[in-house]
């Protein structure tokens, strides 16, 4: 089966017309993307867009032989003008099946919001499924038969349908996704192929044909990813969105609860509230545990709130507790940590902070902190296949 992306932008394409947006001004040649339409093997059109016609045209296709056009979402705005080629096009109801004179078989798949999904099967047994833009799939119980073969939705919009289809096996290892509904939301160029990767997932430009079922190059998912920043630069953020694709994640919260500081309190619920509600949280410093245990990825965030735990409880504030064995039982404790980084068999990505481009600390406590989240920034990144640095919300490639 062979699928051909005439677009893989949002429904008003990207850029979006008159938008000022910086990414919008940036998406230009291979950046610019039409509306998403899927044609599958000259057969079945999903979603009409406008210039759907030349766009098949600039891919090497025709839609003369297209004997089915099927809409996955409300089309807002003027009329599409159908080809006089086309058959009119329609939607198929929620859990019916409908067999194309081509021998295709396609399922309308049930979502969470305006619009239905399809799942694709052609004769020889090939099965895709593509998702509306914003929308996830609802009801799934049970486990998958087996995994699709390529699955095609909005990753950056509605990263927990990914998630989802993983949950119940419909998404497994081998599964092709790639990334489709792209707007001007999403970040431009190598960024949108490193957050993608991390999801196991990648875009195209408009045009690509897919052989559906054919071997295909996987994303290779770093096992483990280090991403350091100032204060508010982004960086839990960045760490969390590399994580919200997988259905269980464990956050490793290492700052606990602070009674009485409500400033505390609502940073906390700020991150509470950004993280997907299947998430479990664990309040603890023994990270170390965690990472030498069988399960799912983890979020550790972060490192920093980490290192002040491990020196409180070697009494290393303190110059002459710290010369008699501050010194060495912190060495042991950071030396144990890295050897659990370096060895763990799980998905993790770690937060930290960096503290050594600002001003030199007034005390020699300060100095001391300073010193010693460098050295295990250093020890931790150097076990990790990815690094990131974090400035301005920005991601900057460091490793990896």
């Amino acid at each position: 089966m062979e699928l051909t992306l005439l677009g893989t932008g949002a429904p008003d394409g990207l850029p979006r017309p008159s938008c000022p947006c910086a990414a919008c001004a940036t998406a230009r040649g291979p950046w610019a993307r039409a509306a998403t339409a899927l044609l599958v093997d000259d057969a079945l059109l999903l979603d009409l867009t406008p210039g759907a016609v030349f766009a098949a045209a600039r891919a090497g296709h025709s839609l003369g032989a297209v004997r089915q056009v099927l809409l996955t979402h409300p089309h807002d705005g003027p009329a599409v003008e159908l080809p006089p080629t086309l058959p009119p096009a329609g939607r198929v109801p929620d859990g019916q099946v409908l067999t194309l004179i081509s021998g295709h078989r396609v399922r309308a798949v049930p979502m969470d919001a305006p619009g239905t999904g399809y799942e694709v099967s052609s004769p020889d047994g090939e099965r895709l499924l593509y998702l509306p833009p914003g929308a996830a799939p609802s009801g799934l119980d049970g486990r998958a038969e087996r995994p699709y073969d390529l699955v095609v939705c909005d990753v950056i919009g509605r990263p927990e349908a990914v998630a989802r289809l993983r949950a119940v096996g419909a998404v497994g290892p081998a599964t092709e996704v790639i990334a489709v509904h792209l707007d001007h939301d999403a970040p431009p160029g190598a960024a949108l192929e490193r957050r993608l990767a991390a999801a196991g997932a990648r875009a195209v430009p408009d045009g690509t044909t897919l052989v559906v079922g054919a071997y295909p190059v996987v994303p290779d998912v770093p096992r483990r990813v280090l991403v350091t920043g100032g204060a508010r630069s982004g960086k839990s953020l960045e760490a969390e969105q590399r994580l919200e694709t997988f259905p269980e994640v464990v956050y490793v919260a290492t700052g606990g609860r602070r009674e009485g500081d409500p400033e505390w309190a609502a940073r906390v619920g700020l991150h509470r509230e950004r993280r997907p509600g299947a998430w479990r949280t664990e309040e603890t410093c023994e990270v170390a545990e965690l990472l030498s245990a069988d399960g799912p990825p983890l979020l550790i965030d972060c490192l920093s709130l980490w290192l002040t735990d491990a020196m409180d409880r070697v009494d290393a504030w303190e110059d002459a507790r710290w010369r008699e064995h501050g010194e060495s039982a912190l060495r042991a404790r950071v030396a144990e940590l890295v050897g659990a980084v370096r060895g763990t068999r799980r998905q993790v990505v770690l937060v930290t902070n960096e503290v050594g481009s600002g001003v030199v600390p007034a005390t020699p406590a300060g100095r001391r902190f300073r010193d010693e989240l460098g050295r295990l920034n250093a020890a931790v990144a150097a076990e990790c296949e990815e690094v990131l640095l974090v400035v301005a919300g920005q991601a900057v490639v460091v490793r990896g």
